[in-house]
């Protein structure tokens, strides 16, 4: 198969995803004001479709409504279960800008809600209805990021298959900004530390109740700025920073606390998906192993 996952760059991206981000973070919390709890923050993730990241469907008094960023027409778009559709340009536009457009939109369709409107999980945030310094919309970008997303998308779905133990779908969670599945051995975990910026410690621990193993992509960040496929367990077993994972390239990030593969390695492979499935299953039976997971009984 030819090889044509986009090229991702962190330098010359960072100012766009860091606008989609808040972005994301705020369509997030309008799905966090509406849908029902489901455990680890499951219910308030986004999803990956055709043209971009969607809420899916999200109840709302006597209708339903969805939220769609379409970047293949640059479009942030409001679709309700009577019929009515709303849209505005993606491009153009600040943090506020967003914020102030979208709550017009939900306004007119008799949707009215509130959201926290300070970012989380995050140093030093800037109120949505404040924040114009993250106004960058790159259109090209931006649809390499979603072709991106979509391929690796298929090889995270592939590897989650084999796995008959609870398991996450895979989805976008943009508190973090970054695609996932995760794992879990059905054990119970030592209570998480919590001490993540902006976001109460029982939602970390909630989260983390259980042991778990998860696999990802993030677009990069000050502190890791490439794009790059991550994995870590917690709790983190024994030994498992040492070990020796697949494929070549693939390293342990001290300050991370996980293995680390550059998504330029995958762009560039002449079989990028078996490169990555090599890394998810590498990186994953090695910790369920050093873990004592029963193996035997979570997988196919």
């Amino acid at each position: 198969m030819e090889n044509n996952w986009p090229v991702l760059s962190y330098e010359n991206g960072k100012d766009t995803y860091a606008t989609l981000h808040m972005w994301t973070q705020i369509v997030g919390k309008i799905k966090l004001a509406v849908a029902p709890w489901i455990n680890h923050s499951w219910h308030i993730t986004l999803h990956i479709t055709p043209t971009g990241l969607s809420t899916l469907e999200m109840p709302y008094k006597n209708k339903h409504f969805q939220i769609d960023f379409d970047f293949i027409n640059h479009k942030l778009k409001v679709i309700t279960s009577d019929g009515q559709v709303r849209d505005f340009d993606l491009f153009g536009n600040s943090v506020a800008d967003f914020y102030r457009k979208i709550f017009t939109v939900l306004r007119d369709l008799d949707i009215d809600l509130k959201i926290n409107s300070t970012p989380v999980e995050m140093e030093n945030p800037i109120p949505f209805e404040k924040d114009t310094v993250n106004a960058t919309y790159e259109k090209a970008q931006t649809a390499d990021l979603h072709q991106a997303l979509l391929k690796m998308q298929n090889v995270l779905t592939q590897m989650r298959c084999n796995f008959k133990g609870k398991c996450s779908p895979v989805h976008f969670f943009w508190g973090s900004f970054d695609l996932a599945v995760s794992r879990f051995s059905g054990r119970k975990a030592p209570p998480h530390p919590g001490g993540i910026p902006n976001l109460p410690d029982w939602v970390a621990q909630e989260a983390y109740s259980h042991e778990v193993a998860s696999l990802g992509f993030w677009p990069g960040s000050e502190v890791l700025p490439e794009a790059a496929f991550y994995a870590y367990l917690y709790p983190e077993p024994a030994g498992y920073k040492n070990a020796e994972v697949k494929p070549k390239g693939t390293y342990y990030h001290e300050a991370l606390r996980e293995f680390i593969l550059p998504y330029s390695l995958v762009q560039k492979s002449n079989k990028p998906e078996e490169m990555l499935l090599d890394f998810l299953n590498s990186t994953y039976e090695t910790g369920a192993t050093s873990a004592k997971w029963d193996r035997y009984s979570l997988e196919t």
